[in-house]
């Protein structure tokens, strides 16, 4: 049972870690940055002004492209932390 509280601990301590980490996405040479937390809460959408000379469904996938790049990076910080959290505890099955 300590092992689990153990776990149970550390794995808040890296959820409360992962929504103050800040991951940022970028498309089409940077005319698109999205801002997320490490628990995909969306930030912040920037758009250079040059991306108005885009088509309505280019900037709509430069826009995609910049969240799912933001996204996978995310991902990676993701499994870090929760490898790291929860390294060292072995439970028993």
């Amino acid at each position: 049972m300590a092992q689990a509280k153990a776990l149970q601990d550390s794995v808040a301590v890296a959820q409360e870690k992962l929504a103050k980490t800040t991951v940022r996405g970028i498309a089409d040479g940077g005319a698109c940055v999205v801002e997320m937390t490490g628990k995909y809460d969306l930030l912040s959408i920037k758009l250079r002004d040059d991306i108005s000379n885009h088509s309505a469904d280019q900037i709509a996938q430069i826009v995609l492209s910049a969240i799912h790049d933001a996204k996978t990076k995310a991902d990676e910080i993701i499994d870090k932390v929760m490898n790291d959290a929860t390294a060292g505890i072995s439970l028993p099955i």
